[in-house]
């Protein structure tokens, strides 16, 4: 099953370069990047920034009962495991997240699992959150539907998390469960300031991206918000292209379509962005991989090494 999905992301990412290659396309992306003008790309580079600094928060929010996690160690683990999930293929960048907090902090890997897991949920609630409020067509009444059942699932999974179980006293595979839900408990002591960064960091990276792609097409900020949350919404199907080329890009133009803005051009103007996205998270990840933010490793059995 793994290498089915693995054959159809590169088989994704292959269409994209195969429509690129044909009919001169790749000179209608030049065009597309020649519009990154000094001010706009000012003006995007200071949104990824504010939204790694907001994901930053949440991580030192998250640990910082647990061993201090300085906020600039936090943003160098932020930053890198930022651009590892975009260039590694088939979402395998994941793993840097707690390998790197083990590594600076000493987190056991199932506490630094669940809380990945538990920050991908909440992202997930809110950019689901965001487009029902703001996706075009849909009634009020179903807006409200849906962000209710959105906000009442995110508030019970911590409640269900922290709440008393048996499962430690059932088989090995109920028990190694077990050890995970408490991770995961673990994990939502800080739901009320989490939501709060992640709405945040949701609410400037998708206006930024939205901003970049109204300037691209052109069109009206709408349609780059449509485009934003359909690149981004894109992200949560089984299937990813290799480092989310294809689908990112699918994602963005068919939520466009709506609006009135062809395939082609959606497709080109969302290849656009989607290379600067990831030439932003490479730079970053790079300084500060550079910089040598994070204090040393508190990792016991590194520590026992050196000894």
């Amino acid at each position: 099953m793994r290498s089915l999905k693995r054959l159809l992301a590169l088989l994704l990412s292959l269409a994209l370069l195969a429509w690129l290659a044909s009919d001169g396309r790749w000179r209608a992306l030049g065009d597309s990047l020649a519009r990154f003008s000094p001010g706009l790309i000012l003006l995007a580079l200071t949104g990824f920034a504010a939204s790694y600094a907001l994901r930053a928060l949440r991580v030192s929010d998250e640990f910082r009962r647990d061993s201090g996690a300085p906020y600039l160690a936090c943003l160098r683990i932020v930053l890198v495991h930022n651009a590892m999930v975009n260039v590694v293929p088939f979402r395998g960048g994941e793993a840097a997240f707690p390998l790197l907090l083990r590594r600076h902090f000493g987190t056991p890997l199932p506490r630094a699992i669940a809380s990945l897991f538990w920050f991908r949920l909440q992202d997930a609630f809110v950019v689901a959150a965001l487009a029902a409020l703001v996706w075009p067509g849909v009634s009020a009444p179903l807006r409200l539907t849906a962000v209710v059942l959105l906000v009442a699932v995110a508030l019970w999974l911590p409640r269900w998390a922290r709440a008393p179980h048996r499962w430690h006293q059932g088989s090995a595979l109920a028990g190694r469960l077990g050890r995970l839900r408490d991770a995961f408990a673990d994990s939502t002591r800080h739901a009320r300031l989490g939501w709060l960064w992640t709405a945040a960091n949701w609410s400037v990276k998708l206006l930024t991206q939205a901003w970049v792609l109204a300037q691209l097409l052109p069109a009206g900020l709408p349609v780059g918000a449509a485009g934003a949350l359909g690149a981004e919404l894109a992200a949560i199907l089984p299937v990813q292209g290799v480092a989310g080329f294809g689908t990112y890009e699918a994602g963005a133009a068919a939520a466009m379509l709506p609006a009135g803005v062809g395939l082609e051009q959606g497709l080109q103007a969302a290849l656009a962005l989607h290379l600067f996205v990831i030439a932003s998270a490479v730079l970053a990840g790079t300084l500060a991989w550079m910089a040598g933010l994070v204090r040393p490793s508190t990792d016991p059995t590194e520590s026992s090494k050196t000894r």
